[in-house]
């Protein structure tokens, strides 16, 4: 018999509780956003930035369209998309991403598609309108590059490693030449992300010294043709891209050399350097605080490829520290959620994607210094974009699936064992045929056929 207390008078009955909504809440939250809390932590507050940001550096945007909510409704709705793939992907187990070769394929042929149906924009045709959206192929490209190349490599028994590296450098000569011809800086960065995970994923030293040769007799070569083509031959044509490479090249390299008056003197080679650092000299220690940048209206990619220049002028030298540590931190947790999975294929899935995200990040960090040449790559998460921040939202969701499927359910497993041998008074089900059929080897067996197809 119960009373209004919602408690019994027989204390054999059980005890009935009610939840509160905090606690329901919260248990809904753990369902929802599963995988490791350090990386939800991360991508979360790099979202928060981005909006602030976003809002603050797009004010050129706002002046063209007379409509001040427009860019920052559209670049919350693709962080709401993303957020969408993030919970999509990390509740798909990691071993169906051996797939990406077949999405490699598709962006292929529309990486070959793309000089001739793709819409120009800064003299570069890297995007294709369908159906009233806008992607970018390079960027599926990339993913589905990584992805394919992890798989590869887990694929490394000491007996196909031969055939196996030919087809990885083959996919990866294909890939980064085409994306090349339009797009330079991502070319080299996608192909210095695959390099890299082929020396983690062991492949044979002799091999990758080899590679890298040949890729610094091709450095060379292409800085030797950069410094003979005439200018009149990259002024318009297939070799404009060349021309742009040029100039920057050329003025990066002779800054040293000019005079006072000739280094702070803005021109048009200069224009986006010379603003970059005024703004970083405005920020000072710690910022003029969100919405108050002056550089905002001059950057003419301020809210994309100069966006780490607008957030020290407002943060500070400060808030700038504190964004690269949230990309140094990524690094180093995907590195011990790696450390702890037991699958080669996860391992090098979640390696692949810190190295993409991360590397990115420091490119466009050196480029808004001045370390580098400017590069046109943008800031992972926090840079406005469609696809880029789609695929950002991807790698993020490919490193929360290895974690739950790769380190989480192992913990999982283990715990139920443990339970199982303290119900020794229960009948203990017949294990023989899960021994006939583990599932690891089943999970391999996807795989090889997969990599057979």
């Amino acid at each position: 018999m119960l009373d209004n207390n919602n408690y019994t008078v027989n204390p054999t009955e059980p005890h009935l509780e009610v939840k509160e909504s905090g606690s329901t809440l919260v248990d809904f939250g753990r369902k929802i956003f599963k995988g490791d809390k350090v990386i939800w932590s991360v991508f979360i507050i790099l979202c928060v930035i981005s909006l602030v940001e976003i809002f603050s550096a797009t004010s050129t945007i706002v002046y063209r369209q007379q409509n001040q909510w427009g860019p920052i409704l559209r670049h919350t709705m693709f962080l709401i998309g993303g957020v969408g793939i993030i919970l999509l992907i990390h509740n798909i187990p990691y071993r169906f991403f051996s797939s990406l070769i077949f999405v490699l394929i598709g962006a292929i042929v529309l990486l070959i598609l793309t000089p001739f149906i793709g819409e120009s924009v800064n003299n570069a045709d890297r995007w294709i309108s369908f159906m009233g959206f806008t992607i970018q192929p390079s960027e599926i490209a990339k993913i589905s590059l990584m992805g394919t190349i992890a798989f590869l490599l887990s694929k490394q028994n000491g007996e196909n490693d031969g055939l196996l590296f030919k087809w990885m450098i083959g996919l990866m000569v294909l890939v980064c030449g085409i994306i090349a011809l339009d797009n330079l800086s991502t070319a080299v960065l996608l192909f210095g992300v695959c390099f890299l995970l082929m020396f983690i994923g062991s492949v044979k030293i002799t091999r990758l010294l080899k590679v890298a040769g040949v890729i610094i007799a091709l450095v060379l070569l292409f800085i030797l043709l950069l410094n003979i083509i005439p200018e009149d031959w990259t002024n318009s044509g297939p070799l404009n891209r060349l021309g742009t490479w040029q100039n920057r090249i050329a003025h990066f390299g002779n800054a040293k050399e000019m005079s006072e008056e000739e280094y702070f003197t803005i021109t048009d080679d200069n224009y986006q350097v010379a603003h970059a650092k005024i703004a970083i000299s405005n920020g000072g220690v710690f910022g003029v605080f969100p919405g108050n940048s002056t550089e905002r209206d001059f950057l003419p990619q301020a809210y994309s490829d100069f966006i780490y220049a607008i957030i020290i002028e407002e943060m500070g030298i400060l808030g700038g520290l504190f964004v690269l540590l949230l990309y140094v931190i990524i690094l180093i947790r995907s590195g011990m959620i790696a450390r702890k999975t037991e699958k080669l294929f996860p391992k090098y899935l979640v390696l692949g994607s810190a190295l993409m995200l991360s590397i990115q990040a420091f490119i466009n960090m050196a480029v808004a210094v001045n370390l580098i040449p400017v590069t046109g790559q943008p800031l992972p998460l926090i840079s406005r974009g469609g696809t880029s921040t789609l695929i950002t939202c991807a790698y993020f969701g490919l490193i929360l699936s290895a974690d739950r499927f790769g380190i989480s359910k192992k913990k999982e497993d283990e715990q139920l064992a443990g339970n199982n041998e303290d119900n020794n008074g229960l009948d203990e089900p017949d294990s023989s045929k899960d021994e006939d059929f583990p599932v690891g080897d089943l999970e391999d067996k996807v795989e090889f056929e997969i990599y057979q197809v």
